[in-house]
């Protein structure tokens, strides 16, 4: 019989509903591999893992014959060349719309309120996505727009996550874009317009970069800290596939 794992492995933790056990494993072995990793030993990715060291050198030979990583000489393993041929079929495919829009309609869906994906564009901030609520009464703000880039909750978590937040205006700015960093999102009523109340969280690209702002927007009159969850969730869902 195999042997139970004394403690449980990260692909146990977060297995896939109704998935394989193994593949939830072995695409754990592949994750371990981060920004600035080039090789990586059996015993670091063991306990990136969590997993026992025979168990991810049986995942990783299946991977190897993938070539979905390599073993060097020296017995540590890389990415593999099938991984740069899978990105290069994904890149050619990709289309941003069909990443956010869904997230979006998602979040409108569970909130009743209206959901927009904030960049930065020069010295302002474009809205390049939109999905309104269904609710009559709501701010017009459409895909295209470009909004002010220091007011509104966007505007907050574009300076306070981007290259210029920790040096940006006043020491009372400098304050607030340190909470705003502490806490991962930003909340506020009429900050761009006196009757609209906005929260915004960040969305990170692979690399650990900002890519931009998701915001929910609705009267102050609705105003109600329960949809901080369904943001913050809805960003961590498009981190690194903007």
């Amino acid at each position: 019989m195999p042997r139970k794992a004394r403690t449980e492995s990260i692909a146990d933790a977060h297995a896939a509903p109704g998935g394989a056990a193994a593949v939830d494993r072995a695409l754990t072995l592949l994750s371990a591999f981060r920004s600035g990793d080039s090789v990586l030993g059996l015993v670091e990715l063991a306990q990136r893992t969590q997993l026992y060291k025979s168990t991810a050198l049986r995942l990783l030979a299946s991977l190897e014959h993938a070539r979905l990583v390599q073993k060097l000489g020296d017995g540590r393993y890389a990415l593999g060349a099938e991984v740069a041929r899978l990105h290069g079929v994904y890149a050619a495919s990709f289309s941003l719309d069909q990443v956010v829009l869904p997230v979006l309609r998602e979040l409108v869906a569970a909130t009743g309120e209206s959901a927009a994906y904030h960049v930065r564009q020069g010295e302002a901030r474009l809205c390049l996505y939109r999905v309104d609520s269904p609710h009559p009464i709501r701010d017009h703000i459409r895909a295209g727009d470009v909004l002010p880039a220091d007011r509104g909750t966007g505007a907050r978590i574009l300076i306070a996550f981007g290259a210029c937040g920790i040096r940006a205006g006043s020491q009372k700015d400098r304050q607030l874009y340190a909470k705003i960093r502490e806490q991962g999102y930003y909340t506020a009523v009429g900050d761009r317009l006196a009757e609209v109340a906005g929260i915004s969280a960040p969305v990170f690209k692979a690399d650990g970069t900002l890519a931009g702002a998701l915001t929910l927007t609705m009267p102050a009159n609705r105003y109600t800290e329960r949809h901080v969850k369904p943001v913050l969730e809805a960003a961590r869902r498009l981190a690194g596939q903007v």
